[in-house]
């Protein structure tokens, strides 16, 4: 046998193998471009280097503090300077940023904070009476960081012992970063809406944040200097990795703290946005806004959409309101999306229906993955691609997710067979291109956000009226999808489906609450089974 002569014998040396991370995209751009604007927050603008230095402040008071590696850092931040800060100074000092959902309620974040044994809680004054109650029912006690935004003018509670600003003055502007001893050491703690029970915490690795922040650059041409504004929530995993991303390629972050029409013109007119992202709201958003409100764009505005594909008559509408719509797919598992539909210039003659029909598919992979397929889950064989044969889709690379906190039996069934499998259903095209056609497990995506159908089944199951129900995803214009849920209720009593949209708000965050409820029987199959396919297709004419 050959001997390899490239084997050479040598250790890894610090000269050539560092642990990949995207701190060192902030870091280079501070050096680089130190005066490049970086932030733009209504009237506060903030240079690269004065975003490193305050990152640096971050982490430094944050150390002082004792939070070190494997630490958790929670925020209950909207898209704010101070989010984009928490993105590099928790890592800096090796622990863990836990971006939490704003849109839940406290039992959620209550059980997140705890699960993820947070030592610090930064909290936008905002959100003090979810956070409030929250921190009553979980049995950690962290640190509480009150910040007072200067965009946010309502009356919040302040539930820490101290003001985010006066925490910064604590630290020092030139603190050495702690460099991951290892690039598989956990950067962030992502809580995914589970289908039953409470949700599980999704690890994110420096190693897989660098690849896919890189990858977004690429996916999305962005070039040098882009200008990107901020409809994406960065609670929503790290904002699919471009607070990372927008440091690489130097670019700026415009800050929008609430996502109305007016805003979203005024910023693109004013700041000449290149790009943003957003759920089918945020397009259904800037079509719907009053003639009024809207402002000429400055060139075509690229726009990168996930969650449900939407609609022709959306597209037609962005097309000619002077953006470029690009479709992309992923889970919190996978950083984000990590597949996107390459559009092909020869498509472009193809008919708006047409158009559309290739649009809505998902895609392929992102270059930061390296393998996209649709495979049986039992056998594990590659379906056909034949557009028809429909299995489950799967991820395989760097960018799939360390794993499951705490959650050893959800990870390797998440894992098996050496693919990290979605519960997506899908086909996969001649081309390659894949399409999901369901979700195995009835996940309805509204507003870019994730609703289990079980848990709205199981709040209406608890109405004393109600003997059977049923949710599905109906097609919604604005969100995507909504709610659908189908109601049996039990001899002899009665309910109003007013009633039953009170009952559920008291139980769920408002998101999830069922747009429209229809009683009727349930179509069941012989073993009892509820048909859900029979009840999408009642739901289109509902």
């Amino acid at each position: 046998m050959a001997s390899d002569i490239y084997d050479i014998d040598l250790d890894r040396n610090p000269a050539n193998h560092q642990p990949l991370t995207p701190l060192s995209f902030l870091e280079r751009a501070a050096q680089v471009y130190p005066d490049h604007t970086a932030i733009i927050h209504g009237s506060l603008r903030r240079s690269y280097r004065e975003f490193h230095a305050r990152s640096q402040r971050l982490a430094s008071a944050l150390a002082k503090r004792g939070i070190g590696r494997g630490d958790t850092v929670a925020v209950m931040l909207a898209n704010t300077p101070a989010m984009l800060e928490c993105h590099y100074g928790v890592p800096m000092t090796g622990a863990v940023l836990n971006t939490l959902n704003t849109r839940l309620d406290a039992p959620i974040i209550g059980f997140s904070l705890d699960h993820g044994e947070a030592k610090v809680l930064i909290v936008d004054r905002e959100f003090s009476r979810i956070v409030k109650p929250a921190l009553e029912l979980a049995a950690v006690k962290p640190i509480v960081i009150d910040y007072d935004d200067p965009e946010y003018t309502g009356a919040g509670e302040r539930l820490g012992e101290i003001e985010y600003e006066d925490f910064l003055a604590q630290g020092e502007p030139r603190f050495e970063r702690r460099h991951p001893a290892d690039e598989w050491d956990a950067i962030s703690l992502n809580y995914t809406s589970g289908t039953t029970g409470n949700p599980k915490g999704v690890v994110y690795h420096h190693r897989g944040a660098a690849l896919l922040a890189q990858g977004n650059v690429l996916t999305c041409a962005m070039g040098k200097h882009p200008v990107y504004l901020w409809t994406l929530p960065m609670f929503h995993c790290n904002g699919w990795c471009f607070p990372w991303s927008i440091s690489a390629a130097v670019g700026t972050h415009v800050c929008l703290r609430y996502v109305r029409a007016a805003a979203m013109y005024d910023a693109i007119a004013t700041h000449k946005v290149t790009h943003l992202c957003g759920a089918p709201i945020v397009m259904s958003t800037l079509l719907n806004a009053p003639e009024s409100e809207k402002k000429p764009l400055p060139h075509r505005v690229e726009f990168f959409t996930a969650a449900a594909p939407p609609p022709e008559a959306v597209l037609a509408g962005m097309r000619e309101a002077g953006f470029n719509v690009t479709h992309l797919y992923g889970l919190t598992e996978t950083y984000g999306p990590a597949v996107v539909n390459d559009w092909h210039a020869s498509w472009d003659e193809l008919d708006p229906a047409a158009q559309a029909t290739r649009k809505a598919r998902q895609g392929v992979r992102y270059l930061a993955l390296e393998a996209l397929d649709v495979k049986d889950p039992l056998t594990m064989e590659s379906a056909p691609a034949d557009g028809e044969t429909i299995g489950e889709v799967m991820f395989r690379g760097n960018v799939v997710m360390k794993g499951y906190l705490k959650n050893r039996k959800a990870s390797d069934e998440a894992f098996a067979g050496g693919w990290f499998h979605s519960g997506d259903l899908g086909v996969k095209h001649p081309d390659g291109y894949i399409q999901l056609k369901d979700r195995s497990k009835d996940i309805i995506i509204s507003g870019g956000e994730n609703i289990s159908s079980i848990e709205v089944e199981d709040a209406l199951f608890k109405h004393p009226a109600v003997q059977a129900a049923a949710v599905v995803a109906k097609a919604d214009e604005k969100w995507g999808e909504t709610p659908c849920a189908f109601v049996e209720l039990k001899p002899g009593r009665e309910a109003t489906a007013a009633e039953l949209l009170a009952w559920c708000k008291e139980r769920l965050a408002g998101y999830k609450c069922p747009r429209h409820i229809v009683f009727a029987e349930l179509p069941k199959t012989s073993t009892g089974k509820v048909q859900k396919f029979r009840l999408r297709e009642m739901a289109r004419d509902v």
